[in-house]
């Protein structure tokens, strides 16, 4: 297949987005007005009617990531994914790789590698840059850097950076196959949290009995009631006691929020004490108002993907540069080379535990000739060992270093 979707429209880059869910990320990028999503794969039944319903123009490929043939994506500019991230969650069991779902990155490369977009974005949680002691971020990392792409990552919090009040820590990873054009990307910079709780959540009106608590209803009503007193305060019950998030945001969204879950975000209102609707749960996404919510799906559903789903402000300000640094770039950009050689050299710059940039130095056909590069080029004490990477990721270190990987 040709660039025909890519030169099809000279205004607007070209988007495809994997493990789209409800297409949090798709939003983000198109209120930009600089791109149009023109094909999408979401698995989830559900998450599917919510997508349909607020894209009815987009090409939504509902199958197993497994079953798509990279052949079958139109090639794009740019190709994002939130690959699912329950393997590297803290409220998962901790196993990365080892989870049948870590292998979903790799489907996800799978389709970068074949379609060589101009820019990609991998969203997911904080905790992916540390897990296993570096390791599983070590390798996502390499693997994108290896296949073509300059990359650079960092963690940002919805609070700072998104202007809506959650605190929700992602890690986001931006990559370009031309290194002038990641150099010239930066990440948003923090922005003053101005939107209230009272803009996104009704502390006025009558809601649906269902999302309150009630004498009776629940064994631990006493207890809300004796500490949940006031209104600017978003409170959680955390199967034994009552916290109280006091800095004025409501606390990470998860999947199983309003379920039964410990993760359930609580308000004090003028009608009582309850949960948020899945429609609030949306806003504190910076979903806009009129983004559509089947009327007929369990409310469990909706929690779920408003949980699963990304902050749409934050997407947005990442998009906005990632057009700049497209915009900026005015190079033709070289046809995909094959890669036959058997080792690389890649250089890293990391800013602490949670930021850094990484890129391609050289490849190598033998380990003599990478040897006699580093050698001739760089200065020994920058070239780490896997054992010293990981200590450094361990400290939490801001370090500038090469590591030779077999490919």
């Amino acid at each position: 297949m040709t660039n025909s979707v890519s030169s099809a429209s000279a205004e607007k880059y070209s988007l495809a987005s994997f493990f789209a869910g409800v297409g949090g990320i798709e939003l983000g990028f198109e209120q930009t007005g600089e791109f149009r999503v023109v094909y999408a794969n979401e698995f989830d039944k559900n998450a599917q009617i919510t997508y349909r319903l607020n894209n009815p123009y987009v090409k939504l490929d509902d199958r197993d990531i497994h079953e798509v043939a990279s052949e079958e994506v139109p090639d794009v500019d740019v190709i994002t994914g939130g690959f699912p991230c329950q393997a590297f969650s803290i409220a998962g069991y901790r196993k990365g790789f080892e989870d049948e779902r870590g292998d979903l990155f790799f489907e996800l490369l799978r389709m970068i590698n074949h379609k060589q977009p101009k820019a990609i974005l991998i969203e997911n949680v904080k905790n992916m840059v540390t897990h296993d002691h570096g390791n599983t971020f070590k390798v996502i990392r390499e693997a994108l850097v290896t296949n073509g792409y300059t990359i650079k990552w960092k963690v940002l919090n919805t609070m700072e950076y998104g202007n809506v009040p959650q605190n929700r820590e992602r890690i986001y990873i931006v990559g370009f196959k031309n290194e002038k054009a990641c150099e010239s990307f930066s990440f948003p910079e923090k922005t003053e949290l101005k939107t209230p709780l009272s803009d996104i959540i009704n502390y006025n009106d009558k809601c649906d009995e269902y999302f309150y608590y009630r004498e009776g209803r629940q064994p631990f009503y006493k207890t809300l009631v004796k500490d949940i007193k006031n209104k600017d305060s978003v409170y959680q019950w955390r199967r034994q006691y009552v916290r109280e998030n006091k800095s004025g945001v409501v606390p990470t969204l998860t999947a199983n929020m309003g379920t039964g879950g410990h993760n359930v975000p609580i308000i004090l209102t003028d009608r009582g004490i309850r949960k948020l609707t899945p429609r609030e749960t949306f806003n504190v996404q910076g979903f806009p108002k009129q983004f559509k919510l089947p009327k007929d799906m369990a409310r469990s559903h909706l929690y779920k993907q408003a949980g699963n789903s990304v902050s749409v402000p934050v997407i947005k300000r990442i998009a906005e540069n990632i057009g700049k640094a497209l915009r900026e770039d005015r190079k033709e950009y070289e046809e995909k080379v094959e890669v036959n050689e058997k080792y690389a050299l890649v250089y890293t710059d990391i800013q602490g535990r949670y930021s850094g940039y990484s890129k391609l130095v050289q490849t190598f056909s033998t380990m003599e000739s990478l040897e006699e590069y580093i050698s001739d080029s760089i200065e020994m004490s920058c070239l780490l060992s896997v054992e010293e990477y990981i200590r450094i990721i361990k400290k939490g270190s801001s370090a500038s270093f090469y590591m030779a990987l077999p490919l």
